[in-house]
């Protein structure tokens, strides 16, 4: 590792044991700053087992996370996120009886300062706290594509305009790295170039680092600066995405004879 690299996550000998199976096998790992980095590979190759333990949903069996130069090993995901992870997650999770801008309310809950008393008091500050975080979160519903949208219920957004919802409210907690778990799952070919866009639209404006699990390769080629591959557990391939497409490895653990010469 190049000590003089800025990495905003490093992983060291990550592991992920549920019983007797190993989920996820001693994973060594580096994200840059302001980088936007691809997880790939088959079903059941341990991404998302990966994903929930930088973001705390699982605790490692061993190993170590450290994010922006603090060790967040093993601590709850509340604690991760006000460290600065966001994320959003494969199956969608919102909370469908509720508004799209009260779905972002939710996700600005662990940046707003008024105590239980407050609460109970109404007081003018709590007031004036909570009236800058609905202009907040319209703001950011706009910057997400979502504008005029406020009111709808997330059940009553289209599938794109949920997973749009999604990265809102990830968008949110103030994340400096933002987690995306195949955020273009369901999505159509015109709103997944449409997220292509917005990905990068996210980092050169907003300064996020960005991490992806993905299965579509047009998202992986059309984002990434670095594309790591995970197959039974394990590391097998890292590298420039040209690189890893082309892969031995990889192309048989994954992608298939035809994703050579397809594109």
């Amino acid at each position: 590792m190049n000590p003089m690299r800025d990495d905003i996550l490093v992983t060291r000998r990550l592991r992920k044991e549920f019983g007797g199976l190993l989920a996820v096998d001693d994973i060594d790992f580096t994200i840059p700053r302001d980088s936007t980095i691809s997880l790939i590979g088959p079903n059941g190759a341990g991404k998302t087992t990966f994903f929930n333990m930088l973001t705390g949903v699982y605790k490692p069996t061993s190993g170590q996370v450290v994010l922006d130069g603090e060790d967040i090993t093993g601590l709850p995901p509340h604690a991760i996120t006000e460290r600065g992870a966001g994320r959003t997650f494969q199956n969608i999770r919102l909370f469908q009886q509720m508004s799209a801008l009260e779905n972002v309310l939710v996700g600005m809950h662990a940046r707003l300062k008024g105590g239980i008393l407050a609460s109970i008091l109404r007081t003018p500050r709590l007031r004036r706290e909570e009236e800058r975080a609905r202009e907040h979160a319209r703001e950011l519903l706009a910057y997400c594509g979502l504008a005029g949208r406020d009111e709808l219920y997330a059940r009553s957004l289209s599938y794109g305009d949920q997973r749009r919802l999604e990265v809102a409210r990830a968008l949110a907690t103030e994340p400096k790295l933002l987690l995306l778990d195949e955020p273009t799952a369901g999505m159509n070919p015109q709103e997944t170039i449409e997220f292509i866009g917005f990905v990068h639209k996210l980092r050169e404006e907003r300064g996020l680092t960005v991490l992806l699990i993905e299965h579509d390769m047009r998202v992986v080629m059309g984002v990434s600066d670095r594309v790591t591959v995970l197959d039974y557990g394990a590391k097998i391939a890292e590298g420039a995405p040209t690189e890893v497409r082309a892969d031995p490895h990889v192309i048989e653990a994954y992608l298939g004879t035809g994703a050579v010469s397809s594109g």
